[in-house]
């Protein structure tokens, strides 16, 4: 699998939440790799990446350099907001750990793709105002992707309030969330996580056929494509158990 780039197709990004897999090792990575080259490798297939660890903490300005010097000119890394400021402070008084967080992930460059703002089911849309307050204050300069985990959240006001900011919708198949198809950005941003509970995700194979509803997908993209909007889309290991296999697949399916 050598999948550098969707050939002929510049906007769409395709590719996984996280790389830092052992159980990859054998299918996907050469045995024994040391697990400081995963990255090295798995930009050898894949033009984008999800940051999974930045949710625990706050990358450190050095390891994110470190992250763009493994990479090729045209890889885009995208990242979640730590959890800090997500879900133990749900966007109250989180202004000096959203400052860190933007200035490490700046170090980037043209490597950031969008940062990701990750709703906590427990977080309603009783907290509109809060939210609302947060989404304001992040600088711009930034693409910005919002996750609502509930889905009360969605409705016309709060599509408004991401269009208001030029903020992507996360479109999400998740097995406790309807099916999403309201693009509110000039770019779309699509998480396949999949069902946690049926999958276990760390075998280093595909444990269901979602082959079908990657085309599905596959149909979709191709319109916002169509429309002009740029599309990032990642999968999870619990999708169907073998994200980079998943990834590989949606690509070929773009490129048909």
């Amino acid at each position: 699998m050598e999948v550098k780039a969707i050939s002929g197709i510049s906007n769409c990004h395709i590719g996984t939440m996280g790389w830092s897999y052992v159980f990859w090792e054998g299918n996907f990575y050469p045995k024994a790799m040391r697990a400081f080259d995963y990255l090295k490798e798995y930009a050898k297939h894949f033009s984008t990446v999800e940051i999974d660890s930045s949710f625990y903490r706050i990358p450190p300005a050095a390891m994110v350099k470190n992250w763009g010097l493994q990479t090729p000119p045209n890889f885009l890394f995208s990242a979640k907001f730590p959890r800090d400021i997500t879900e133990v402070k749900q966007f109250r008084d989180a202004e000096g750990e959203t400052e860190v967080f933007l200035r490490n992930m700046s170090l980037l460059r043209d490597k950031l793709g969008v940062l990701l703002v990750q709703m906590p089911y427990d977080f309603g849309p009783e907290n509109f105002s809060v939210i609302k307050n947060f989404l304001h204050g992040l600088p711009r300069g930034y693409r910005y992707a919002v996750e609502a985990k509930n889905r009360k959240w969605l409705d016309d006001a709060f599509y408004g309030l991401l269009r208001e900011n030029g903020m992507a919708l996360v479109q999400a198949d998740h097995p406790w969330m309807p099916d999403m198809d309201t693009p509110t950005a000039e770019y779309v941003y699509i998480r396949w996580e999949g069902d946690g509970g049926t999958v276990k995700g760390t075998t280093g194979q595909e444990e269901r056929d979602r082959k079908p509803d990657i085309e599905k997908w596959a149909s979709r993209i191709k319109k916002y494509l169509a429309e002009g909007r740029e599309v990032f889309g990642y999968f999870s290991k619990y999708f169907s158990g073998y994200s980079p296999a998943d990834a590989e697949y949606m690509i070929r399916c773009l490129q048909d």
